[in-house]
C-alpha cells in the first residue's frame, strides 16, 4: 500500500485561514454564527476556525459539537465508534447561521446524518457546511459551502486527516493499493 502526503501543516493553516475568511465574507460578520463540529476531527477543525473567525471579525462565535452517530443510515453496514457527547453552546441554534464543520466530505451519510440530529435540536435560519477536504463520490445530493481542498479520488482509496490536537502532527493522507 501506498500513501502520499498532499497537505503538509502549513497547508491546512492556510486552508482553514481560507475557510474562516469565506465563512465572515458569507455572514458577514461573525454574528448570529454557531459552528458546530461533527467528532472526532471536526471538532478539532471547528475549535481552530473559531479561533480564526474571532481574530479576523473580532467577536468569538459559539462553537459545540454534534455527534450522529445514532442518526446514521448506514449503521448495520459499517463499525462505528460509541457515541461521542453532543455540545450545543447557550443560545442554542434557532435563527443562528450554523456552519458543519467535518474532516472529509465523501458520501454525504454523516451530513446528512447530522441534518436529521440539527432537526431535533433545533430551527436555525440556515445550515452551511465546512469540510477540509472533499473527495467527492455523493451519493446524497450534498455539496460543501467552504472546501480546504478537493481531492480526486478513487474509492478504494483512503483520506487520512492528522491533526496535532488528536495524532501529534498535521497533515492529510492518501493511501493507495
Amino acid at each position: 500500500m501506498s500513501t502520499r502526503i498532499v497537505l503538509h501543516e502549513a497547508d491546512i493553516a492556510r486552508a482553514l485561514t481560507r475557510i474562516s475568511h469565506e465563512i465572515l465574507e458569507s455572514n458577514k460578520g461573525p454574528d448570529g454564527l454557531v459552528l458546530l463540529g461533527i467528532p472526532t476531527r471536526g471538532v478539532t477543525l471547528a475549535n481552530r476556525i473559531g479561533a480564526l473567525v474571532e481574530q479576523f471579525g473580532g467577536t468569538a462565535v459559539p462553537i459545540g459539537s454534534l455527534d450522529v452517530t445514532m442518526y446514521r443510515d448506514d449503521l448495520h453496514r459499517n463499525p462505528t465508534r460509541a457515541p461521542q457527547r453532543t455540545h450545543i453552546p447557550d443560545g442554542g441554534i434557532d435563527g443562528k447561521v450554523v456552519v458543519l464543520v467535518d474532516d472529509v466530505l465523501f458520501s454525504g451519510r454523516s451530513i446528512r446524518a447530522a441534518l436529521d440530529a440539527l432537526q431535533d435540536i433545533g430551527r436555525p435560519a440556515a445550515v452551511r457546511l465546512a469540510t477540509l477536504v472533499d473527495r467527492g463520490h455523493r451519493e446524497l445530493p450534498i455539496r460543501p459551502d467552504f472546501v480546504g481542498k478537493n481531492l480526486p479520488s478513487s474509492r478504494e482509496e483512503r483520506v487520512n486527516v492528522r491533526l496535532i490536537e488528536n495524532d501529534g502532527s498535521d497533515s492529510v493522507t492518501i493511501e493507495g493499493r
